[in-house]
């Protein structure tokens, strides 16, 4: 059976990266997290309050993003993003973080200095790729590309469910304005804008289960790689 690419595309909290992962293990395949990729970058420019263009791009040489494998104690495996060499997994999951990794994603020189890291991951195919711009331009040949949507309301509670989850006190209003505001930054940005790919198989998760997603999800995959 020949591998192929899966890009996952879609608004934030949308669930990408659950359904990224749990695709990945079915198939046998890589996972790659694009959107932590960003938020590590992110990371760096808070680290350093980096807040100029010229100075974000000036550091890119200096920034090594990449991922590791962490033995769960049930003895699955996770997958953390690393920032030169330190696991920052735990640091990049904030408001904070998603905020600035939304403000610095529409970087021209930023997106480049990632994508092309992304592009040399699925070279050998067998790569499930979640983010904003995979289907269309990371690989705009993927076999196939999956956009996920779901209502802004059904995003930020979901949002606000996993930051209480975190011990943090969100504000779900607060939560609502930051989900439109992304969603406005990713559509309305010059550089690589959220959208469906012509190609893609929309799937709106607002009111299905995680189960009843993935059953959908593992038939297009089945379909396609027939892997029946």
């Amino acid at each position: 059976m020949n591998k192929i690419i899966v890009a996952i595309d879609g608004y934030s909290s949308c669930g990408k990266s659950t359904i990224a992962k749990a695709l990945a293990r079915y198939a046998g395949y890589t996972y790659v997290d694009t959107g932590a990729m960003y938020r590590a970058i992110a990371l760096y420019t808070l680290r350093h309050n980096l807040t100029a263009q010229a100075d974000i791009i000036a550091a890119l040489p200096d920034i090594q993003v990449g991922f590791i494998q962490v033995a769960l104690p049930e003895g699955e495996q996770a997958q953390h993003v690393t920032l030169n060499g330190e696991d920052v997994e735990a640091f990049i999951r904030t408001l904070e973080v998603g905020n600035r990794a939304s403000e610095i994603s529409t970087i021209k020189e930023v997106r480049a200095f990632l994508v092309a890291q992304q592009q040399a991951m699925g070279v050998a195919k067998g790569i499930v790729m979640d983010g904003r711009d995979i289907g269309t331009v990371v690989f705009p040949d993927a076999e196939l590309k999956l956009f996920l949507t779901a209502s802004p309301e059904v995003r930020a509670q979901r949002r606000f469910d996993e930051l209480v989850e975190k011990g943090q006190q969100p504000v779900f209003e607060d939560v609502l304005a930051d989900v439109n505001d992304r969603d406005y930054r990713d559509t309305h940005r010059a550089e690589s804008p959220l959208r469906q790919a012509e190609d893609a198989i929309v799937v709106d998760n607002s009111h299905l289960t995680r189960e009843q997603q993935m059953q959908v999800i593992y038939e297009v995959f089945d379909k396609i790689t027939n892997n029946q």
